[in-house]
């Protein structure tokens, strides 16, 4: 499900010019540690360590709490002054999309929380990670959920938030998502329900180390 058109440019460096609360570095932290910690722990099952990078950082929690289990943290987003804040406290992160980010090293595990449904090109973004993942490399996402009852009864009692979300170019439903990572040479290998926000998902997915050979066009 997607919209019909996206944000020009210079529309889109006025909303990205402006950060609500929750977007704050240290916003609510303990009670996102909590909920980052989690995700966190899911991840450290399928790696170790290395590098972390979270693309769309916000408030920097993921960021925060992926430094307690030994990884090395790395943020991108698109709000210059959260990623002014992070450099403050000594955290490593660019103001840039990760379709034009070059870094030194790629990475063991990225993370977009609440990202994907941002971009006009979400497949872009998925090969983007795919260039700057090792190989095998994890990927960690959430979004909302379209497929699901939860959804279905937002609707149901006109309560649904997501329909006058401006900044969302998609909603996605789990088949959907899944094919797309299917198609950027992704496996998954865990679905849950995410606690970020409401009627979430999120899923956890390997870089294949070897491409999928291209599929033929049906006749």
């Amino acid at each position: 499900m997607f919209t019909d058109g996206y944000l020009a440019p210079e529309v889109a460096k006025l909303i990205f010019d402006y950060a609500h609360e929750n977007q704050k570095q240290g916003w609510a932290f303990e009670q996102q540690r909590w909920i980052s910690a989690r995700i966190v722990e899911r991840v450290s099952r399928y790696i170790a360590g290395g590098r972390w990078l979270d693309v769309g950082f916000g408030n920097g929690s993921l960021l925060f709490t992926a430094e307690e289990w030994g990884f090395t943290s790395v943020g991108l987003d698109l709000r210059p002054s959260t990623v002014e804040a992070m450099r403050r406290i000594g955290i490593e992160a660019h103001c840039t999309d990760i379709t034009t980010f070059e870094p030194s090293e790629r990475f063991g595990v990225i993370s977009m929380a609440d990202v994907l449904e941002h971009m006009p090109f979400p497949g872009d973004g998925l090969s983007a990670v795919r260039r700057l993942l090792k190989p095998e490399g994890i990927l960690f996402l959430s979004m909302p959920n379209y497929n699901c009852a939860a959804w279905r009864l937002l609707d149901a009692s006109n309560a649904n938030p997501y329909w006058g979300e401006l900044e969302h170019y998609h909603n996605f439903s789990r088949e959907r998502l899944y094919r797309l990572l299917d198609d950027t040479d992704f496996d998954a290998v865990h679905y849950g329900v995410s606690e970020r926000f409401r009627v979430c998902m999120e899923v956890i997915a390997r870089l294949r180390s070897t491409p999928r050979a291209p599929r033929l066009p049906q006749r």
